[in-house]
């Protein structure tokens, strides 16, 4: 037959419930990173305890709509993002697409404009930390493959300047 998964959606509320409770006192909103799990009753229940999702493609925002997620509460992340999932994104009105490389935010920039949208985009940077993890693990060295070091930042805000009616910068 096949594997059999069994999920207690009691207990996904009462951590979320305990998570919410606990950054309360912050001005920020919780994502569910999608990748971890998809099924559709996950994402409704965390929908409607008011978090949002990451996504990493636009098979992902499209699940996260279809489990009635607010577009303003889904972010896409993940690298190597396709003119169509870009296009997707700012079609849906998603809350935001987080940025990998300067190239990236030059095609959200052009997309953007195409499609006489404003883009809200948030910078993915590597802090260049050591996390003292498993090395096939880690994210934030400068050598990792996600994101950027602080050496990029210069040429991002030469492309935010150009761009200021096609992109916003949110994070």
């Amino acid at each position: 037959k096949g594997p059999v998964y069994i999920y207690d959606l009691d207990d996904v509320e009462k951590r979320a419930d305990a998570m919410t409770k606990a950054l309360s006192g912050f001005r920020l909103s919780a994502h569910y990173a999608m990748k971890a799990n998809s099924h559709l009753e996950i994402l409704r229940t965390l929908g409607r305890k008011g978090f949002g999702v990451d996504t990493v493609s636009g098979g992902e925002v499209a699940r996260a709509l279809e489990a009635g997620i607010d577009p303003g509460k889904i972010v896409l992340s993940g690298v190597a993002k396709t003119v169509a999932e870009i296009e997707f994104a700012l079609e849906k009105g998603i809350k935001q697409i987080n940025v990998e490389s300067p190239q990236e935010l030059v095609r959200i920039s052009e997309i953007a404009g195409r499609m006489k949208r404003v883009a809200d985009v948030a910078f993915r940077l590597n802090p260049d930390v050591n996390p003292q993890t498993h090395p096939y693990i880690t994210t934030g060295f400068r050598e990792n493959k996600f994101g950027m070091d602080e050496s990029f930042i210069p040429e991002l805000l030469q492309i935010l300047k150009a761009s200021a009616r096609r992109i916003r910068l949110r994070g």
